[in-house]
Formats: structure tokens, C-alpha cells, sequence
């Protein structure tokens, strides 16, 4: 394999904290399985606004655009609600997906039978749960515009979103989503608001239009996002893949976290289209925040970032024997009784961010 180029991007919060970890993974790999990485930190959010007065530096800004996978910890938190709102939009997460074109979102939530009692669900419900959101990432209420907030005659004052998608953008997120069916259990869910909202009624017609064209050997079903909410928490084992839009996806992985324990154990991928060279933007980066309340005590969760690098792996590097082994020895770490805070019972003893960390070393030095 040709020398690939990583980009790191630590961020805000606990961002730095998990980064360092999965960055130790990389690193195993580079030593250990002969991966030919150039791993580059580059600073990006509130910390690079407080240096450099951009939240995404223009030197971070080429190295993203340069590199094979980015790797991203976390942004915002307290730090970043004084940054003025224009800093914020020309460096921010929309800006960095927008730009790269990062319209697939994955989040998948796969459970692991160690981690049973850090659910809130009994454990008949968490056996063979092994399902995947793909959330559109650059369209729907979090970029239509019109958009603001306006006084009216009355001195009131109103907040106003604009939900909207064309055609165009539908169909790719649920083409996306029927290609990653037929690699699985050719089973896709679709998630709108149809009943009330124009925009879910469009989104329906066109992934059913695009399912009887072109998927046929796929099963279709649509359901109304209240009703996913539910069944996420009441039969998760049901779904395979899930396909939805911005808002909706936002929403329905944090509620699915439950399933995995954590939010602390999800990871993501966001990628973008494939281009003439055969390769594409992708951004991996845990589902959690930057968790500011936390940051800095050394108990943040890890793996969220350590099951990102194995999605690179997979999807980026074209490593799925390595990803499958990175994930087999989170499996082993947590089965032999690893716990950050955020997992880990009543009464038992937990291990800090870093501790976790040589935990999965250990396991892939065993494994591997």
C-alpha cells in the first residue's frame, strides 16, 4: 500500500483526550501490520480560534482537503459559544461537510453481550442487535434557509428552520443505503415525517420510486420517526439498515445509543462521493460531544474514536482484516472487564481514558 495521509484533528472538550487514544491504535498498526500512515495533528475549533483567531485554520483547512481520512475528536462545548457566529460558520462542522461533500453519514450500533448491564434495556431485547443509520449529513433543517431569528410588529420575537430536500439529494443518501443493504441483510428502513410534513411526503416518493427501479431485491418499509423512537428502544434487533434524513438521524442514533450502552461507544463515518481517482472525502470522529463537563479528568470514553479508526480501516484504508481484528479486541477488552465511567457498574471499579486504551493494546499485541 502507498503512503497514506491521516489527519487528526484533536478539537474541544474530551476531543484531544480520545484522539490520543485512537492515534496509539494507528500507531500499533503502523508498527506492528506495516500500514504505510503519515499521521498529522492539525488544530481545529475553539482551542485553533483562541490561537489563530479561525476556527478552521487555513493550513487545517488544505490538510483536510489533501488527506485520505480525517480523523476528528470533538468541537464545541462553553469555549465555543463566545466565538463570534460568522467565526463559527465559516470554520464549523456544517462548513467542513458541506465543503467536503460529506452527504453519508454512518452510525452503526452493533451490541456486545459484556456491555448488557450498561444498558438501560433488558438484555432479550440487546441480543443480535447489529443495525446501521445512514443519516443525510448536508441537507434538511440544518441548512435550508430561509433561516434566523426576527422581531415582529408586536415585539415579539420568532426563530424560523427550513426543512427542505430535491430529489437529487434524496435519491443518492438512499441509493447509499440500498448498496450498504445488499452487503448486509437486504433489509432498509426509511424514517420521514410523511403524515404532517410536505418534505417527508417528497422523501417516501422518491425512495420508493428509487426502490422499484433500480433495489427490487431489497426490502422496503417506511416508518414515521415518533414510531422508530419507540421501536429503537422496544426491538432494536428488528432493523438492519436505516436511512433517514439530517434532523431525524441527529436524533434517532443518540436515542439508539442506549442499545450500545454508551454514547461513549458509538462511532461514525461521514463520507463523501466517490471521485475520478477512486477515492473519497471521509470524516470519522464518535458520535459524542466534547463533553466540556468532563474534559480534562481523564475519564472520558475512548472507545467511540478507537471503533472510528476501525471504520477507516474498513472503509478508507481497505483494511477490513485489520478493522476486524481492532474490533475483536475491543470485544476482548470489555468481556475481560475494561470499563470507563460512563459503562461501568454500581460499585465496580472503572478505568480512566488512557488505562481503557492499553487495554485494547493489550488485546492486539494478544490477537494480533
Amino acid at each position: 500500500m502507498s503512503q497514506q495521509n491521516i489527519a487528526i484533528l484533536p478539537g474541544d472538550g474530551i476531543g484531544p483526550e480520545v484522539t490520543a487514544e485512537a492515534r496509539r491504535v494507528l500507531e500499533w498498526f503502523v508498527a506492528r501490520r506495516g500500514l504505510e500512515l503519515v499521521l498529522e495533528e492539525h488544530p481545529y475549533g475553539a482551542g485553533a480560534y483562541r490561537m489563530l483567531g479561525q476556527v478552521l485554520p487555513k493550513a487545517t483547512e488544505n490538510a483536510i482537503r489533501a488527506a485520505h481520512a480525517i480523523l476528528l475528536g470533538a468541537v464545541g462545548g462553553t469555549d465555543a459559544d463566545a466565538i463570534p457566529r460568522a467565526a463559527r460558520s465559516a470554520g464549523g462542522l456544517p462548513h467542513v461537510r458541506r465543503t467536503l461533500e460529506l452527504y453519508a453519514n454512518l452510525r452503526p450500533i452493533v451490541t456486545i453481550p459484556a456491555l448488557y448491564a450498561a444498558s438501560s434495556l433488558k438484555n432479550r431485547v440487546l441480543e443480535g442487535v447489529n443495525f446501521i443509520i445512514v443519516r443525510e449529513l448536508i441537507g434538511g433543517i440544518y441548512f435550508g434557509k430561509p433561516r434566523g431569528i426576527e422581531t415582529l410588529a408586536d415585539g415579539q420575537r420568532r426563530g424560523f428552520n427550513t426543512q427542505t430536500y430535491t430529489t437529487s439529494e434524496i435519491r443518492r443518501i438512499a441509493r447509499f443505503a440500498f448498496e450498504l443493504a445488499r452487503s448486509r441483510r437486504r433489509q432498509v428502513c426509511s424514517v420521514d415525517k410523511a403524515n404532517v410534513m410536505e418534505a417527508g411526503m417528497l422523501w417516501r416518493e422518491e425512495v420508493q420510486a428509487l426502490r422499484d427501479a433500480e433495489f427490487a431485491d431489497i426490502e422496503l418499509r417506511h416508518i414515521y420517526v415518533d414510531n422508530c423512537a419507540m421501536q429503537l428502544v422496544r426491538a432494536p434487533a428488528q432493523f438492519d439498515v436505516i436511512v433517514t434524513d439530517n434532523i431525524f438521524g441527529d436524533i434517532l442514533s443518540d436515542c439508539a445509543a442506549m442499545a450500545a450502552g454508551s454514547l461513549g461507544m458509538l462511532p461514525s463515518a461521514s463520507l463523501g462521493p466517490i471521485a475520478q481517482n477512486g477515492r473519497r472525502a471521509a470524516l470519522y470522529e464518535p458520535v459524542h460531544g466534547s463533553a466540556p463537563d468532563i474534559a480534562g479528568r481523564g475519564i472520558a470514553n475512548p472507545l467511540g474514536a478507537i471503533l472510528s479508526v476501525a471504520m477507516m480501516l474498513r472503509l478508507s484504508l481497505g483494511r477490513t482484516e485489520l478493522a476486524d481484528l481492532l474490533e475483536r479486541a475491543v470485544s476482548a477488552a470489555l468481556t475481560e472487564g475494561a470499563r470507563t465511567a460512563d459503562i461501568c457498574e454500581p460499585g465496580k471499579p472503572a478505568v480512566s481514558c488512557s488505562q481503557m486504551g492499553n487495554a485494547i493494546l493489550r488485546e492486539l499485541d494478544r490477537l494480533g
